[in-house]
């Protein structure tokens, strides 16, 4: 029941967050308020596990959510603006070396997993082909595989990402 209540109450959060001004009681209207309670339940009954999967409540923690929002503002963003100076470098002169390569970032986590991939796949230049499930491993597509590096069977997760151990950011907030 705690993770039925953790993620409704997450679900309304941000339902509110989204529709905040467009209302008359206060910022919302009472069909808002109605509509985003019904909302919160729906989405609540239908991923309950994901948000709090073997009612591991860890993710309900506010400092974590700090954290994420710190991670996508700073770390990710700064990585973002590298990467794409980078393909914008790589498109005009022509080098690149295609490439896929396997990483282990070490995730024990099925969200520390997803949140990597998805930083990976949102960086220009680079997109996550696929996922070993047995050891959490990525496969990597990088626009720019460097000399040497495709004879390595596989790479630390902060080779693909310079500046920032994107892992270890992770690691913080679901791990």
């Amino acid at each position: 029941m705690i993770p039925f209540l953790l993620t409704a109450v997450f679900a309304l959060i941000i339902y509110l967050l989204l529709t905040a001004g467009s209302g008359s009681l206060g910022v919302w209207s009472p069909a808002e308020l109605v509509m985003g309670a019904f909302l919160a339940l729906i989405v609540a009954a239908i991923s309950r596990n994901f948000f709090c999967k073997n009612h591991n409540v860890r993710m309900a923690n506010p400092l974590r959510w700090v954290v994420l929002a710190v991670y996508a503002v700073v770390p990710f963003f700064l990585e973002m603006a590298k990467a794409n100076i980078d393909v914008a470098y790589r498109v005009i002169t022509g080098r690149i070396r295609p490439g896929i390569v396997r990483i282990q970032p070490g995730l024990k986590t099925d969200l520390g997993v997803l949140l990597l991939a998805n930083s990976i796949t949102l960086t220009p230049g680079t997109l996550t082909v696929g996922i070993d499930e047995e050891t959490n491993d990525l496969f990597v597509h990088l626009i720019n595989v460097k000399p040497g590096t495709e004879r390595k069977p596989t790479l630390e997760a902060t080779e693909i990402t310079a500046w920032f151990d994107f892992p270890t950011w992770i690691r913080r907030i679901a791990e």
